[in-house]
């Protein structure tokens, strides 16, 4: 029925029909002729039919074939006329399939050569971001001296899933040459802040006449002014030791190649009494405005102080980078900061409601004996301070057991967990001989209280406690310990310290000057002298430094294994772990070699980490070598966990370090 159906016209079917069904009554009738007529005619109708059907076909194939040709002439006419290059190259060796006419005007190919791959024009040109499936490369590619964003997709060639199928890329190129050129003014026209300050002001003008004073002003003020005149800036003196330096971000590479070389030529001034101007610069960059900008530099300036001065500082939105910092902390004689510093703390002290003091990890006897100076001011106060502590893997065991013995610090060491369950929101913690987060000995406590003062001689590092209520970090001191003492010393109503207090206290500065030898300076025995008339025995504190004979001959083995390196290095690396007293104390004990400016010992942790601890006793700065390794310290002592690496990829990566430190 279905195949009657379609043999004939949709008008002619009703007709049909009816001349079947009287051509069957006919021959039923047994009218042989009338049926035999209109047989014939029925004939005819499905002749007809037929005909008609196949011109009908005829004419619409044509139809059909008129529009593909027309709608493909359209495409062919779209791709050529197209107002972008476009290119279809081959996804596995980049080679051109075809090009339409501005392509090959850009690339000054002649004609429409196929006989070439984008990688020949553009060395750099990769189609990898088509296969992740991207449609549009992330890069720019420079081609003729014109920048290009090229956008395209993957196409398929080839019938089937066999070998003849294979994947082509058609990609439109859209010249961004103007849009680029004014992004990369407008970089380069960004403003740059930068704080300059004469570290040494005080000691350079010191009993100077105000004639003198003037000329190393000005001296000072013309070094700066030729340094600033090769960056277009300006330079505005607006305090006694300050200057602002504003310039645009195009002269920033300039001053990171001559690595801040104005910080050398400040060390030309001199003043009579012999004593060399050193600066420390704060660079803020990249903020969004002026005065984000000048707080970056504000910011960085502070850590460039914090640091030791005599160096440069950058910041931006999200990190510090360090310029400098080679030389030796200068030592200021005057003592005002710490006579602030003494009535803050007091002020915090009197306002919280418990005082909790924290050192860092692996708590030594300059971090224990900070602790004690301000569990005695805080007694002074009328509060009592607590020791969080970690008595187990302490350094300063015998003297923690020294201060155990006194009434007033038999309950006072505590875990950190104990602090977080007593702690509340008026809570003090003090922490003392750390200033990076993750040093302290327990970061939990840190993050749960809201009153925070720091306390701390070590150079402050990119990563910092920058929410610290009080913050009194001075790198010149020689111990947390020294910068406690003169605390006490300057408070209001100087507190009466206990024997075992006093002898706490001195024993942190014999730990970290190697008994007076290293980064002593004037005020450090006016603090030894202090806590001597308080009652600190010297003896008793020697007794404190002594070693069992199992931890001598274990660092005289590990100074066995020592080699020098770079003639002024000498580095131990024992294959096994150590005790890190043990380890330090022979790191000092290299030092006593002829020639050797710089020690440090390198051994692999039982947790599976490798750790380093360095000392210096010359020019070497090991805090700077220490940070490339995620450490720190200052300029005499520092350490580092490094972790992920064997000892063997350790040392070298220390090796590394030494040779960026000593080359640059």
């Amino acid at each position: 029925m279905k195949n009657s159906q379609r043999l004939f016209e949709p008008n002619t079917r009703p007709f049909v029909f009816f001349l079947i069904v009287f051509a069957v009554a006919t021959l039923v009738l047994k009218n042989y002729y009338l049926a035999a007529a209109e047989g014939v005619v029925i004939l005819g109708l499905i002749i007809y039919s037929v005909i008609t059907r196949s011109r009908r076909r005829k004419a619409l194939l044509a139809y059909i074939e008129s529009v593909t040709y027309d709608a493909e002439t359209a495409k062919n006419n779209t791709l050529l006329n197209f107002p972008l290059p476009i290119v279809v190259f081959r996804l596995d060796d980049s080679r051109i399939i075809w090009g339409n006419e501005m392509f090959f005007s850009i690339s000054g190919l002649s004609g429409s050569r196929t006989d070439i791959s984008l990688a020949e024009l553009i060395p750099e040109f990769s189609g990898k971001w088509l296969m992740e499936g991207k449609t549009k490369s992330p890069d720019l590619f420079e081609l003729k001296d014109r920048k290009y964003q090229i956008c395209g997709n993957i196409v398929r060639s080839g019938a089937g899933d066999g070998k003849d199928q294979h994947f082509m890329a058609i990609a439109y190129w859209i010249d961004v040459t103007e849009y680029e050129n004014i992004r990369d003014e407008y970089e380069l026209s960004k403003p740059v802040t930068a704080i300059l300050t004469i570290d040494n002001y005080e000691e350079l003008m010191k009993n100077q006449p105000e004639r003198v004073r003037n000329d190393l002003r000005d001296a000072v003020g013309d070094k700066l002014d030729q340094w600033g005149a090769n960056t277009n800036g300006i330079i505005i003196r607006f305090d006694r030791d300050r200057y602002l330096f504003l310039f645009e971000e195009r002269y920033m590479q300039g001053i990171l190649d001559k690595k801040c070389d104005i910080l050398n030529e400040v060390h030309q001034v001199v003043s009579p009494s012999g004593i060399h101007a050193t600066l420390s610069i704060g660079i803020g960059r990249n903020g969004e405005n002026l005065s984000e900008t000048l707080q970056f530099a504000s910011l960085a300036v502070e850590m460039a102080l914090s640091r030791g001065g005599d160096q440069a500082v950058i910041k931006n939105k999200f990190s510090f980078d360090f310029i400098g910092g080679k030389s030796g902390e200068v030592e200021s004689s005057n003592k005002v900061r710490s006579r602030v510093m003494a009535n803050a703390l007091e002020s915090l002290i009197k306002d919280a409601s418990r005082v909790l003091v924290m050192g860092h990890k692996f708590s030594d006897m300059d971090s224990i004996g900070g602790a004690v100076g301000v569990c005695s001011l805080a007694r002074k106060n009328g509060k009592s301070a607590l020791i969080v502590v970690d008595t187990e893997k302490s350094s300063a065991k015998p003297l923690i057991n020294l201060l155990r013995e006194s009434p007033e610090y038999k309950e006072s060491f505590i875990s950190a967990r104990e602090a977080i369950m007593i702690a509340d929101g008026k809570t003090l913690l003090v922490v003392v001989d750390t200033n990076r987060p993750e040093q302290v000995e327990d970061l939990r406590l840190l993050q749960s209280c809201n009153h925070v003062a720091v306390i701390d001689h070590h150079r402050r590092a990119a990563t910092y406690i920058d929410r610290a209520d009080l913050s009194f970090i001075e790198p010149y001191a020689s111990s947390v310990c020294e910068l406690m003492t003169e605390i006490l010393e300057m408070c209001s109503d100087e507190p009466k310290l206990l024997r075992c207090e006093a002898e706490a206290i001195l024993a942190g500065i014999v730990l970290d000057t190697k008994s007076f030898t290293l980064r002593t300076g004037d005020r450090t025995f006016d603090a030894a002298a202090y806590l001597r008339r308080a009652g600190a025995d010297t003896v008793a504190v020697k007794k404190l430094m002594q070693n069992g004979m199992e931890q001598t001959v274990a660092k005289y083995k590990i100074l066995q294994r020592a080699k020098l390196y770079r003639s002024i290095m000498a580095i131990a690396v024992p294959e096994t772990p150590q005790n890190r007293i043990v380890a330090a104390q022979a790191a000092d004990e290299l030092l006593n070699v002829a020639g050797v400016d710089a020690s440090m010992v390198m051994y692999p942790t039982e947790d599976g980490g490798v750790f380093v601890s360095a000392r210096s006793i010359g020019e070497v700065n090991v805090q700077l070598i220490m940070e490339k390794l995620g450490g720190g310290g200052n300029r005499a002592a520092a350490a580092a966990q490094i972790n992920g690496l064997t000892l063997e990829q350790a040392v070298k990566k220390l090796y590394a370090a030494i040779d960026e430190y000593i080359d640059s």
